[in-house]
């Protein structure tokens, strides 16, 4: 497939690195957000917002790679926080349990916020 149908964007606002994957996050593009998002997660003290409110389907591939970016944070002294799930990908995170150890916020300015 020549057009990837994952686009990721990384932006600073303030202490946060906000991390928006737009698109279908699973098997084919989860590499697309593995880089940055664990770039952003390594570093020292890192706080990642995860903007999800582009993102259209997430599978356990995609739910690994954001697993596993909030370790690389948590080990650093950090935290990945998710924000504006639309109600397919909150749906993954609900059946799975994943979303119970994130901290989630309805939207990004409230994930900014805190």
């Amino acid at each position: 497939m020549s057009v990837a149908r994952l686009r990721v964007d990384v932006r600073r606002h303030g202490v946060s690195a906000i991390v928006t994957p737009a698109g279908e996050l699973d098997h084919h593009t989860a590499e697309l957000l593995r880089e940055p998002l664990e770039a952003c997660a390594g570093e020292p003290g890192a706080r990642v917002v995860v903007d999800c409110s582009r993102l259209e389907f997430c599978d356990s591939t995609g739910l690994n790679v954001l697993l596993a970016a909030r370790l690389k944070a948590e080990a650093g002294g950090g935290a990945v926080h998710l924000a504006a799930m639309g109600a397919v990908v909150a749906r993954v995170f609900e059946i799975t349990g994943v979303g119970a150890v994130f901290t989630v916020h309805d939207t990004l300015d409230a994930a900014l916020t805190e």
